[in-house]
């Protein structure tokens, strides 16, 4: 049975099932910003129970199942093993999302991308305005919880848009490197967009922090 887990810097799969055995705990990175940064887009009460409350949980569950499966590895348990993976895809995935999609902000951001990176996005889309289209429609058409991705598609040299359900992490589902995430869970918007999420992703566009996607687009392509 192979398996993975999640490196507590990067959150990023990284691993065989072995390692879980000597794993460090995860721990809820940081915002580099403060939450009231990205008012009037995003506003503070937002920001505070998305980061302290909703990626807490996802990185204090993804602990507390990674010491269940470290059990059940050590017990040969392989039926344990499966039952236990849909909850770390979940929160694992949760903590991978969220890692990205705090740095993908900033209340420096906005505007267009700049050198490769925009080069790119004229190249495999033929504009920004038809990327920040594509990928604004994608994000909408959500059904339920999810995200819409920019990703690197490394094998054909291009980028991606695509949608994940729920917290389905980019790369461990479609194999695609996530360069810029969008959360459209309800939780990323409601309080400020009650249920209009046309409006929330009008608004988070103004707060993009291109320095960073453009700088995970170069890491990508190594």
């Amino acid at each position: 049975l192979l398996f993975f887990f999640f490196s507590r810097s990067s959150a990023r799969f990284v691993a065989p099932l072995g390692c879980l055995v000597s794993r460090q705990k995860h721990t809820l990175p940081d915002l580099p910003y403060d939450y009231a940064a990205l008012e009037p887009h995003i506003n503070a009460e937002i920001m505070q129970l998305h980061h302290s409350k909703h990626h807490a949980t996802y990185v204090n569950n993804l602990n507390v199942v990674e010491e269940k499966y470290k059990e059940a590895l050590a017990k040969g348990d392989v039926t344990a093993q499966v039952s236990l993976q849909p909850a770390l895809k979940f929160n694992g995935g949760g903590h991978i999302n969220h890692s990205i999609f705090w740095t993908n902000l900033s209340p420096n951001g906005g505007g267009e991308p700049k050198g490769e990176l925009m080069e790119a996005i004229k190249r495999d889309f033929g504009s920004f305005a038809n990327f920040k289209e594509k990928l604004t429609a994608v994000s909408v058409g959500v059904q339920g919880s999810g995200w819409g991705w920019l990703g690197y598609n490394k094998e054909q040299g291009r980028l991606q848009i695509a949608a994940c359900a729920n917290q389905d992490p980019l790369q461990g589902t479609t194999g695609l490197i996530p360069l810029l995430g969008i959360d459209v869970w309800e939780h990323a918007y409601y309080l400020q967009y009650k249920n209009v999420r046309p409006d929330y992703l009008k608004a988070i566009w103004n707060v993009i922090n291109w320095e960073n996607v453009s700088s995970r687009y170069a890491t990508s392509k190594k």
